[in-house]
């Protein structure tokens, strides 16, 4: 089969691999919708989880079962299903104790395109099928359905770990469509007021639209001042990271309240270290709190966030801004999250087979 793959740091292109070969609890499925993910940047640019040679790159992915294993229960030949980004091993030890995205060591429930080849090929492998893929609803459409694997989990997983709460003071910080998917989870969550900071109009229009109360423009000024400015320098109460550098998170805490909570889901793909200011953090005792986590993964998840879909809850069709037709269009797609021209959201690539 091809796929196309990262080659090395800094180099990406199409390989010829063999097929994957179907385990017993496992699946193999073709896509019908494909995107690329930021995180493909980071890993191929800024070698951020380290060198890679030919592997299939992408984990976000709806697609068609074309085999099952023999101990698979729930899914056939044929169905139609939505494939989380991150699959865990559900009989691991790390997986009872509640922290599946991290079953087999740390990070490793994220398998597509970290150690094992991607979605962006003919044909890709899932692990423990029945726990990790979710039937595709009728009637759903597959691009806005490739939401739900990755930016809809990721950027509702801030807003978990920010542990927001009704009537809060949230900012988001970053708004692509994983901080996008923070805005409107905080805004399903509850939040009274929602700083969305960030500064590309179409972004900054569909924020409004998912919930934010407040552009926060960080091309117009320190972020700190301006939204210590608006909350008559009271600070907020939960901040999710969603975009950003290891710099951030002293914007983060600068502007959060004691007791307050940060959730950061943004991949750190470059830095050593992350600063943290040592008078606003109070001398380490204000009870600041910092909590980072890859998105939990599997069937449920994705089976509860299809819901909130086909009930007209969440529209995610309003993340897409750039559709391609045919799978050799996914290196044009991956270029445009490398590049983020200004008119950028999310690229989405659906299949012509």
């Amino acid at each position: 089969m091809k796929g196309f793959a990262m080659l090395g740091i800094g180099k990406v292109g199409w390989i010829e691999k063999e097929a994957p070969k179907c385990g017993s609890y496992d699946a193999i499925v073709r896509p019908i919708a494909i995107a690329p993910c930021t995180s493909d940047v980071h890993t191929v640019w800024e070698g951020a989880i380290g060198e890679r040679h030919d592997m299939i790159l992408g984990h976000e992915a709806v697609g068609e079962v074309v085999e099952v294993g023999e101990f698979v229960k729930d899914f056939k030949h044929g169905d139609k299903v939505i494939v989380p980004a991150i699959t865990p091993d559900w009989n691991s030890l790390e997986a009872q104790a509640g922290f599946q995205m991290h079953s087999g060591g740390m990070l490793s429930g994220w398998k597509f395109s970290n150690f094992k080849d991607g979605v962006f090929a003919e044909y890709f492998h899932v692990n423990d099928a029945d726990g990790n893929l979710a039937l595709l609803p009728d009637g759903m459409d597959p691009a806005a359905a490739c939401m739900l694997s990755d930016m809809v989990p990721t950027g509702f997983h801030g807003v978990e770990l920010a542990d927001v709460q009704f009537g809060d003071a949230v900012v988001v910080i970053g708004i692509g469509p994983v901080g996008l998917m923070s805005v409107a989870g905080a805004a399903l969550r509850g939040a009274s007021r929602i700083y969305a900071v960030g500064s590309r109009p179409n972004c900054v229009q569909i924020a409004k639209e998912y919930g934010a109360t407040d552009i926060i423009n960080y091309r117009q000024g320190n972020i700190v001042d301006q939204i210590m400015d608006k909350t008559s320098g009271k600070g907020v109460d939960r901040v999710i990271i969603a975009g950003g550098d290891v710099d951030t998170f002293a914007q983060a805490i600068k502007i959060l309240k004691p007791g307050g909570r940060i959730g950061n889901v943004n991949y750190l793909g470059e830095g050593d270290f992350i600063k943290i200011p040592r008078i606003e953090w109070g001398c380490g005792m204000s009870h600041k709190t910092i909590a980072g986590g890859l998105m939990p993964g599997g069937r449920l998840r994705m089976e509860k966030l299809a819901s909130l879909v086909e009930t007209g809850r969440l529209d995610t069709s309003k993340l897409i801004t750039h559709a391609y037709k045919g799978i050799e269009n996914v290196e044009q797609a991956l270029m445009l999250m490398k590049d983020k021209p200004g008119d950028l959201i999310k690229p989405v690539v659906t299949m012509n087979w």
